[in-house]
């Protein structure tokens, strides 16, 4: 990327333009803020969206009752404080949770902020057919209502010991109810202006949305701090990939945040040597993780492909199979080779918080490729033809392995190839544009939810704390599949009845030891299912520019969590 064209030159896409710039000079002293998120926005609607690309531009507009700052901890946004059993916003039979809105807010239109809008957002995530990509985080929801324009109680169908899932987070933000209202149900997807060009009460509102490509907000003139935020203008640039991210700030200067960087920790450390910028890094829970489909996805089967309707996988739910592939990968050379300080070997799917952390599937940190093909030999699943792969009653030990185009990731593709091809598995190679494969697009077969393949990698996390709401991602409601649109997060179409018990109990358990406990069983269950099969415990990684001041970086939330206090050095 050595000129400014390279990253600001305008991509084809839908282009909503909404309002002139206005100059707020005098309380955005800051000036133009450039920020990079190479995976390019397709919607600022986290409600319809999957992944951070989407929610976390939209979080410069749209903000949730509660959030997390950088040290994990529940802090009030848009309510006045958290309610909590000690100061009656709890109640004690746990199943109902009252928030108080602080009394000075504001939509960027200048309307009032009310709890009717909070009571809209819930049921328009709650209301069916809306394709709601967030709905687990309304587990157990039975009322949302309005005692007052500054008061909203939510009532659980069930004693609730951690009430924080709806509202609260990057992901649950509150949406203006007259922009929205014509949007609920199936109405939801159709509605393009209001998903490109959300109202809101954060710092920012938007100016113009290029899906795809670009968005540019302006201060919001009704924000309720008077001397934020920092910045007049901002825009968020899409395209390109992780390595020219992390230049555009490293070496030329030309972008003040660059968000994401999957690069390899040498190149990126010399990059940084250009003294231009700054690498920052986080650790929250992100893990980067094989998705193992359960079901076959065969484009034989049509519209059953990659469904539970479908069948089983001819061969990933053989327990020795899933086996001997994990123990074939040396997880120290997958983090020291594409993360550096960024990354710890793993072997969960719930690494953080500490509390929550599992033992018991760690034979995974040493690499065994002995053990490996002893696996696959007692399984009957043997090279009787000499070609090096391996089979068993007419069926190929033969992988489609499919995840985003990125240096660091194609890099692990490679490792893993050449280490199952050790055992005696095949593996072919596929990479997706990033917009496509984490994009919502039912129609198309490259989606992540799709999963037209025979195994996955990426990487998601769970905002804030408590793991309850991912956790519930793998019960077997939320499996993706043509009747929901795609929707749901268990991508590997697991699904257990003991699963979906623990997950029940956990949503009725207050203690916190005894919930971790829970936590720790769902995760072994997880894992030695090979539903998941879990590699690096990722850092985030982004970089900002050397007169980029009071960023936070935050692995709990958006990382663009505080941008209203962010300003330039003078």
């Amino acid at each position: 990327m050595g000129d400014r064209r390279s990253v600001w030159g305008i991509a084809a896409g839908i282009i909503i333009s909404l309002l002139p710039v206005t100059s707020l000079a005098e309380r955005s002293a800051s000036g133009h803020l450039n920020i990079l998120y190479w995976q390019a926005p397709t919607i600022l609607n986290p409600y319809l969206s999957s992944g951070p690309k989407d929610i976390e531009p939209a979080s410069l507009v749209l903000e949730p009752l509660a959030r997390y700052d950088e040290t994990g901890t529940l802090v009030p946004w848009l309510a006045a404080d958290i309610p909590t059993r000690a100061n009656g916003g709890v109640t004690d039979d746990l199943t109902t949770i009252t928030w108080t809105l602080r009394p000075d807010l504001t939509w960027s239109d200048g309307t009032n902020f009310t709890a009717h809008d909070v009571v809209f957002t819930a049921n328009y995530c709650m209301t069916p057919d809306g394709g709601c990509q967030q709905v687990g985080k309304f587990s157990d929801v039975t009322t949302v209502e309005a005692l007052d324009d500054l008061t909203v109680r939510l009532t659980f169908a069930a004693p609730k010991p951690f009430p924080y899932g709806p509202l609260v987070g990057v992901e649950t933000p509150i949406l203006q109810k007259a922009q929205f209202q014509a949007c609920l149900g199936a109405a939801a997807q159709s509605c393009t202006a209001q998903n490109a060009a959300p109202i809101g009460t954060g710092p920012f509102r938007v100016v113009e949305f290029r899906a795809g490509d670009v968005v540019t907000f302006e201060a919001n003139p009704h924000y309720r701090d008077p001397d934020k935020p920092g910045f007049a203008t901002v825009t968020i640039k899409g395209g390109g990939d992780a390595i020219s991210a992390a230049r555009a700030v490293l070496e030329t200067g030309e972008v003040d945040y660059a968000w994401n960087l999957q690069v390899d920790p040498a190149i990126l450390d010399k990059m940084a040597d250009g003294g231009k910028g700054q690498i920052i890094r986080s650790f929250g829970t992100p893990v980067e993780r094989l998705m193992i489909n359960r079901t076959d996805p065969s484009p034989s089967l049509g519209k059953r492909r990659s469904t539970r309707a479908g069948g089983p996988h001819p061969f990933l739910t053989d327990p020795a199979v899933l086996a001997a592939m994990s123990a074939a990968i040396d997880r120290a050379v997958v983090a020291e080779l594409g993360y550096g300080a960024a990354g710890r070997p793993t072997c969960d799917i719930l690494p953080a918080p500490a509390i929550y952390a599992s033992s018991a599937n760690d034979a995974c940190l040493t690499q065994n490729l002995d053990r490996a093909r002893q696996l696959l030999d007692d399984a009957g699943w043997v090279d009787s033809d000499g070609d090096g792969v391996r089979e068993k009653d007419g069926v190929r030990l033969s992988v489609l392995f499919q995840t985003s185009t990125n240096p660091v990731r194609q890099d692990t593709q490679a490792l893993l190839k050449s280490w199952w091809s050790e055992i005696g598995i095949e593996t072919e190679l596929r990479q997706i544009d990033p917009s496509v494969f984490f994009g919502g697009d039912p129609g198309s077969p490259d989606t992540f939810q799709k999963f037209y393949a025979d195994i996955q990698m990426f990487t998601n996390f769970f905002p804030g704390t408590d793991p309850e709401a991912y956790l519930n991602n793998w019960t077997c409601n939320s499996i993706p599949e043509p009747a929901n649109n795609w929707l749901g997060f268990n991508i590997p179409r697991y699904c257990d009845a003991d699963y979906d018990a623990l997950a029940a109990k956990l949503a009725q358990t207050s203690v916190l030891e005894d919930r971790a406990g829970i936590a720790r069983r769902m995760n072994d269950m997880l894992m030695q299912a090979g539903a998941l099969i879990p590699l690096v415990h990722r850092g985030d990684v982004s970089a900002r520019s050397n007169t980029l001041m009071g960023v936070r970086m935050n692995s709990w939330d958006s990382e663009l969590w505080n941008i209203a206090d962010w300003t330039r050095a003078r």
